[in-house]
């Protein structure tokens, strides 16, 4: 995300097919760009709209053959062309978002700065498996370009989590450990048991991992085969690492809730909202039902 805090404002996203599953235009105010949204299966569609003739960057997201999250980023003088090209030649893709600029703003040179800063800030976050093989190199641009190409990729950033794509920012960042309402960080949580020993943060589109937390490194017998597969990936993409006392964690990570989070850790189910306990050793379920008993 943004560097900048967080602020109030508004984003329209026009439904072309009149069905939420449709074809999505998405525009934000006080903002040149517009992104078109579409599904594999729309694709035809979205070749006909008029902001795919321009040149601007775009994601392919959809499942590894393990079921991991995937993105490809890239970038298109003529984006109408390049999306025809990916039909045939990937296969993972399920879904595409183009960004373009509504008043010719966007160029050659911006539109590769923005891959490449795209690429980069996947490969740092580590959140998603990313289809890009090497990393894009960043053409030459003035002060005031680049200056442009940043202030268009903030805005690119607040859309994304949106649209359900999540692969660009760290998995704690100081936006999405904010309480709602509070202006303060959601307190560290703990949970030590069945040979884990972890430390992480609730926010708002699930649960944090921090770094150099450790993950039992066995299973229970009865695992499901979701958490077995997860604990398989992550190890893969050396999230996790295996040392003489566990399962490692290398890299803070988001979990899409405090359950799945403690599922790894413990190689097993586990109830997270019971788990997970604040320094006083209170669960992160009491300390739900409080904030919500403070607020009525």
């Amino acid at each position: 995300m943004s560097t900048h805090e967080p602020r109030p404002t508004s984003i329209r996203i026009f439904l072309a097919d009149g069905v939420p599953e449709g074809l999505r235009i998405v525009e934000k105010s006080n903002w040149t760009g517009r992104a078109v949204v579409a599904s594999r299966s729309q694709l035809d569609r979205a070749l006909a709209r008029e902001e795919l003739s321009q040149p601007g960057i775009y994601v392919l997201t959809g499942l590894s053959e393990d079921g991991a999250p995937r993105v490809y980023i890239g970038e298109a003088d003529l984006l109408r062309d390049r999306l025809r090209q990916h039909v045939a030649g990937k296969e993972f893709w399920t879904h595409l978002v183009a960004f373009t600029s509504t008043n010719e703003g966007l160029n050659k040179a911006h539109v590769r700065y923005l891959e490449a800063r795209l690429v980069r800030l996947a490969k740092d976050a580590n959140q998603w498996e990313l289809e890009n093989t090497t990393q894009p190199a960043s053409p030459p641009l003035s002060e005031a370009d680049k200056a442009d190409a940043e202030w268009f990729l903030a805005e690119m950033l607040l859309i994304f989590p949106l649209l359900g794509i999540d692969a660009f920012e760290a998995a704690a960042s100081k936006e999405r450990t904010l309480v709602p309402g509070t202006g303060g960080e959601s307190p560290e949580l703990f949970l030590l048991e069945r040979g884990a020993d972890a430390q992480g943060r609730e926010v708002a589109d699930g649960f944090v991992v921090l770094k150099d937390s450790v993950a039992r490194a066995s299973e229970v017998a009865s695992i499901h085969d979701y958490l077995r597969d997860l604990r398989k990936q992550l190890q893969e993409r050396g999230v996790l690492v295996a040392e003489s006392n566990g399962l490692v964690f290398t890299q803070d990570f988001r979990f899409t809730s405090p359950s799945t989070a403690a599922g790894v850790l413990v190689g097993g189910s586990a109830n997270g909202r019971r788990a997970w306990k604040d320094q006083r050793g209170r669960t992160l379920k009491v300390l739900q039902q409080a904030r919500a008993e403070s607020t009525a």
